[in-house]
């Protein structure tokens, strides 16, 4: 029986490619010797076609893998996980990591006091209060919880909530959009790990795939968290840009707010506007400005607790919190909310992991981030405690810089604000991308902004769209009061994400003790919760700026995914029954003209319902038809030797093919022919794979990805049409196709005719691909419209019909990603109701 799908095919060939040349050559060679193949009987072999089961006895080829290629399958493996780096090299990324991941959170010494008391200070004690709480907030969660914890929960060394999701999904079956198959597991970059049946793992692993409402609800928690961080991306720029700008109206008191206001927008005007460029031919400047701020206001920092008050020390103490709350109250509670922003960018730093090891980022922060930053509160601490008027609150940060040195600072920390505003807004571009790739969010032009980063892109709409946002939040509020009580919000809610995700995340990946499991989720609840509890009562104060970002962000994500999934629900549904495709004959019932149909589809498996929509509507069909499947799994990245899976559909005369184009949320469909172009690679060293191994079985099925061949054989019939036992002896030929033994002379007799008609046919059939191709490709994609039944609720219409259709209007057609000749180009309609 011919089949388009068979449940287990077992690997047979190692691809590798020779050199780097325009012309690739290959050398196939079988692993190892004819003694490491056996035969076995296969007592019930399921096969999966649309739904139906055949279930018979059939000959199965095993493959016993020799030690050398599980060494090479573990040398490529490790070439995807954390290297070890010498002292040296380590020391240099660490000083590398300062000005792509710290620069958020350095630059909050800038605000935090003005925003802890924005209506004077009344006590001096309660700035020593203020610092206990700063300290200990920077200790418990930058420091214990993310440089030391979370840090270590990268996917493969990428940072972020839709990271660690991926990660979940890996390990259990949550992901919403059920396109993996079995052989996406085999990459080398799908690392999983597995439990006993009976541990808490395996329970919870049980209890999240029960039911697809936590599915949705671990979905809805991932992209509240994204959402928070695109407004994170939006206030960030505002905030610190607006507190470096304020310095100037420390040398100049009469100037007026506009006029700060005024210089901040040219900043921020500015820095959008280069964001086309990438930072990859300025970044190596961002290190050393970072740095020389830390030591600068760590060195101010010490400046000022020597002249001014070294009591503020005592603030190490705990007792002094304790005390603060007694004083103040609910005052002292609602002034959390100011105490929050110093640890602003911690979420950012987590964020933009990608390009460095946790060691590296943990030394960095551990030596400089961290001990400069206590130098900088409590220098400006001791400041306050002789100058508490409001005039100095507001500019604390200024106001506690020696005279001498006031210009050089302000200058840098300019140049700090830039730097964090352009880290933040990079880990927004970032994580867009791995929500696009995910399916929750429409598809937006991405530019790959760097030859030697992956990870450095640029998204032009997204771009302008937070330029827009952050000027207007900046010229609205016109204080870092009301700002800095939005930021505080956002800040908070991505935290308590974080820690959600993270205690499945110890569950399911590490498989941590459950006392260890409650001891983070408790200790990181609690701090949370407080802070959070205390954003909450500035909601009326610009907290309600992030949250109104977040839900139009949130409303826009989960519509497009609601909108992808039906689709994709509706694709798999009306797939195309293999018994009705091979009903038509080679012909298909229609007129094969001369050239190869690219017909694109989010299937994997099957024939999508627009090719029958299409042959049914029109006569003719081309003479080579090839389904492209395009996804995206949950890795960081594929491989290119492992991004194409090519197999045959049907018998040879139909000349119909299947390939899968897998890619990682960091990998970038570029906007150029090599896509096409490797496709048709692919495609022609499966026919050549596929004619090698033509003596060994009668099936039709193969599958070919990268540097893996994967074969179904269904059993093994020798000349007279006997099934071959069980003993049987098995024979390599000179051309790589195996077939039973039963004495020399009749192996190679069998072998040579073999050989020869599997040369002739891998001829006739490449040269037939070439004409084909010679003759002309089109591209026939599905335009398929979705649209609400007529009973359906209100706000279903409303999200179907007006907000998924105008997202599906304004977004990238799949022409344009994929680069396709408008000449070339057939758009195949058809609708369904959901």
């Amino acid at each position: 029986m011919l089949i388009d799908h068979v449940a287990e095919p077992q690997p047979l060939l190692q691809l590798t490619p020779l050199g780097n040349s325009s012309d690739k050559f290959f050398y196939y060679s079988f692993m190892k010797a004819a003694e490491s193949f056996e035969i076995s009987m296969a007592s019930r072999v399921e096969i999966d076609e649309d739904s139906d089961t055949n279930k018979g006895s059939m000959w199965v080829l095993d493959q016993k893998l020799d030690q050398p290629m599980d060494e090479e399958a573990g040398r490529l493996r490790n070439m995807y996980r954390e290297k070890k780096f010498s002292a040296l090299l380590l020391m240099r990324l660490a000083f590398q990591s300062l000005g792509v991941v710290f620069g958020d959170l350095g630059t909050s010494p800038l605000y935090v006091f003005y925003n802890t008391f924005p209506h004077g200070i009344s006590d001096p004690e309660d700035v020593v209060g203020a610092l206990s709480l700063i300290i200990y907030s920077l200790t418990l969660i930058p420091l214990l919880k993310y440089v030391f914890v979370v840090c270590r929960a990268n996917d493969s060394g990428q940072g972020g909530t839709f990271a660690l999701y991926s990660l979940l999904c890996r390990h259990a079956n949550v992901k919403t959009i059920p396109n993996q198959h079995r052989t996406d597991e085999e990459l080398t970059t799908y690392s999983r790990s597995t439990f006993h049946e009976q541990s808490y793992a395996a329970k919870t692993k049980k209890w999240l795939e029960g039911h697809a409402s936590r599915k949705n609800a671990l979905l809805l928690l991932v992209l509240v968290g994204t959402c928070m961080v695109i407004g994170d991306g939006i206030l960030t720029p505002a905030i610190s840009v607006l507190s470096a700008a304020g310095g100037i109206k420390v040398s100049s008191p009469g100037m007026k707010n506009d006029y700060v206001i005024l210089v901040a927008v040219v900043i921020l005007v500015g820095l959008f506007s280069v964001q086309h460029y990438g930072t990859d031919k300025v970044g190596w400047l961002f290190a050393p400005i970072v740095l020389l701020w830390f030591l600068l206001i760590g060195g101010i920092g010490i400046f000022n607790i020597w002249k001014h008050d070294s009591s503020v020390l005592r603030a190490f103490s705990p007792v002094y919190i304790y005390r603060y709350f007694k004083r103040n109250g609910r005052d002292g509670w609602t002034s959390l909310g100011g105490i929050m922003l110093s640890i602003t960018g911690t979420e950012a730093l987590f964020a933009d992991l990608a390009h460095f090891p946790v060691s590296a980022v943990q030394i960095a922060f551990t030596t400089v981030v961290f001990p400069c930053l206590l130098l900088a509160y409590s220098g400006q601490a001791a400041y306050l405690m002789k100058n508490h008027d409001n005039k100095t609150v507001l500019q604390a940060f200024y106001l506690s810089i020696p005279e001498k040195i006031y210009w050089p600072v302000f200058i840098v920390a300019t140049l700090a604000a830039v730097v964090a505003s352009q880290a933040t807004i990079s880990a927004t571009f970032s994580i867009i991308k791995q929500a696009l790739a995910l399916g929750c969010f429409p598809r937006v032009k991405v530019v790959h902004t760097s030859k030697k980063f992956l990870g450095q892109i640029y998204i032009p709409d997204i771009n302008w769209i937070l330029m827009i946002l952050c000027i207007a939040v900046t010229a609205g509020f016109k204080n870092q009061s009301q700002i800095g009580n939005a930021y505080g919000t956002a800040v908070v809610v991505v935290m308590l994400a974080t820690t959600l995700l993270m205690t499945l995340i110890m569950i399911l990946v590490w498989r941590c003790h459950w006392i260890l499991v409650l001891i983070f989720t408790g200790l990181s609840l609690v701090v949370e919760c407080t802070y959070f509890s205390a954003v909450l009562f500035k909601v009326d104060q610009g907290g309600w700026v992030p949250l109104v970002i977040a839900a139009a962000f949130l409303l826009i994500m989960y519509v497009w995914h609601y909108g992808t999934l039906k689709r994709y629900e509706f694709e798999m549904h009306s797939k195309v029954s293999m018994a009705w495709l091979l009903g038509l004959g080679p012909s298909l019932g229609l007129v094969r003209v001369p050239g190869i149909g690219l017909v694109y589809t989010e299937l994997a498996s099957g024939v999508p319902h627009i090719f029958s929509h299409f042959i049914t509507n029109l006569p003719a069909i081309h003479s080579v038809v090839v389904f492209v499947c395009v996804k995206y799994l949950p890795v960081y990245t594929v491989p290119e030797e492992e991004r194409f899976l090519v197999k045959r559909i049907g018998p040879k005369s139909f000349h119909m093919f299947r390939c899968v184009a897998r890619y990682g949320y960091k990998d970038l469909h570029k906007k150029d022919d090599d896509f096409e172009k490797k496709l048709f690679d692919n495609l022609f060293m499966f026919v050549r794979l596929e004619s090698m191994m033509e003596g060994c079985s009668d099936s039709d099925e193969y599958s070919i990805y990268g540097q893996q061949t994967e074969r179904s054989m269904e059993g093994l019939i020798n000349n007279n049409g006997n099934t071959i036992g069980s003993t049987a002896d098995l024979t390599i030929s000179s051309v790589d196709s195996i077939v039973p033994a039963k004495s020399p002379l009749h192996a190679n007799n069998t072998m040579s005719s073999s050989s020869q008609l599997s040369m002739q046919n891998e001829i006739d059939e490449l040269e037939f691909l070439n004409n084909c191709r010679d003759a002309g490709v089109v591209h026939i994609l599905g335009n398929t419209v979705v649209r609400a039944r007529r009973d359906s609720r209100f706000y279903k219409k409303i999200a179907v019909d007006y907000i998924y259709a105008f997202l599906r209007k304004v977004c990238r057609e799949h022409s344009v990603i994929f680069n396709v000749p408008h000449e070339s180009l057939l758009n195949v309609g058809q609708i369904f109701y959901v």
